[in-house]
């Protein structure tokens, strides 16, 4: 896991050579020799640890736990002093503080304090993002098409072998649904499920979305930022629309996928991540590949296992179902309590092809909630070009 670890110390060959070492286990490092500058360098925002030192030529090293105590994300600290004066390591500990080293420092000791520090860091990271997200419990329907059923099963397995997936498909068919539903149904379901739309994205901002920056690195970054691969690290990251995404970017996607790590833009560190790739498509990409618009090698990389979700047209047996859960989900959302369709609804809604395949079923239920005021859904309730189709009363 890459960290941004902040020295705090005035002595410059101490701060040199924790440096070194911490730079040599992949972590990035900023110094500070005062109080000051520590100050200046957290409010930059992207310190996730400090390594402070007691003893500083312009004040006491654990002021900052107290300076620091009111932001929400506050950076671990590790305290460090040449003193070993237990009644202030303890009092310190009180305030908040993630551990304490005794000088000469240790480096096995310092490294298993720093790997303590990132487990609560990844929480963190995972907790934010979690929160920002639209992550929800899924409710799947599988239905009774026997090749939906299959697909499930595939679905599940590559979910518990954490292999990558490639999930195509029209447009509505519930291709971040089923990547929702391997996320939860595999050991990554109490990590990070991070999402990003290829297609919703310039061009020239999707790398730094997915690889992050460094400070400097163009024109507007002031300061580092995270990319949504290290976000994801240990979960899954969803590549929603990846026929959209240009072919330099594919290259250093397929590179990152081969060898487990990447560089941010402008960066030369490498940082090693652990992430399950979902990708979707609703575009044909053997025909992009042909066309020289989709890379061969990282069209095999995705397809670990490929998922081919069926239109709503070749599964209608399965409408019943999707209706209910539909109107479970959406009687919930609305605060109403309209818990049926009458038969020549349903008739309806069997009969039409859904060239919006669920996404239109769904919207469709969701029209008609807001248009019924009885106990159940009725023809009259249902968009005009679906309750046309219906002409047999049963």
């Amino acid at each position: 896991m890459s960290l941004t670890i902040l020295i705090v110390d005035d002595e410059e060959n101490a701060r040199r050579n924790y440096g070194d070492f911490l730079e040599a286990k992949g972590y990035e490092v900023i110094g500070a020799a005062t109080l000051a500058d520590a100050r200046k360098c957290l409010q930059r925002g992207d310190i996730e640890l400090v390594l402070l030192d007691v003893q500083l030529p312009d004040g006491y090293g654990p002021n900052l736990l107290h300076e620091t105590a009111h932001l929400p994300n506050k950076p671990p600290m590790i305290l460090i002093t040449a003193y070993g004066d237990i009644e202030m390591a303890v009092e310190a500990m009180k305030n908040g503080a993630h551990d304490f080293l005794t000088k000469p420092i240790e480096f096995a000791r310092l490294e298993a304090s720093i790997e303590r520090a990132a487990e609560l860091i990844t929480m963190r990271r995972e907790l934010a993002h979690f929160r920002q997200s639209e992550q929800k419990k899924v409710q799947f329907v599988v239905g009774k098409s026997p090749k939906m059923q299959a697909l499930v099963s595939q679905a599940q397995r590559a979910a518990a072998m954490s292999v990558s997936v490639l999930i195509t498909g029209e447009t509505g068919t519930g291709k971040e649904v089923l990547a929702r539903f391997i996320h939860q149904s595999g050991p990554r379901a109490g990590k990070s499920r991070i999402s990003i739309n290829c297609a919703a994205i310039q061009n020239t901002v999707l790398e730094s979305e997915l690889f992050g920056y460094e400070a400097g690195a163009f024109t507007g970054a002031e300061r580092r930022k995270h990319g949504l691969m290290e976000v994801a690290d240990g979960g899954v990251l969803f590549l929603d629309e990846i026929s959209s995404m240009p072919m330099d970017t594919q290259a250093k996607l397929l590179r990152a996928i081969e060898e487990r790590a990447f560089r941010r833009v402008g960066g030369t560190n490498l940082i090693q991540v652990d992430v399950q790739i979902v990708a979707a498509s609703n575009r044909d990409l053997v025909k992009m590949i042909q066309d020289g618009k989709f890379r061969e090698d990282l069209y095999y990389r995705l397809k670990v296992v490929d998922l081919d979700l069926p239109p709503l047209r070749e599964r209608k047996g399965d409408i019943p179902e999707l209706v209910g859960f539909i109107l479970r989900e959406k009687n919930s959302q609305m605060g109403m309590n309209i818990t049926d369709v009458t038969p020549v609804a349903m008739k309806a809604l069997m009969e039409y092809d859904w060239p919006g395949n669920v996404r239109e079923l769904s919207n469709a239920i969701e029209r008609a909630l807001l248009f019924c005021d009885d106990e159940s859904i009725d023809l009259q309730h249902l968009p005009a070009d679906i309750s046309s189709r219906s002409h047999t009363q049963i």
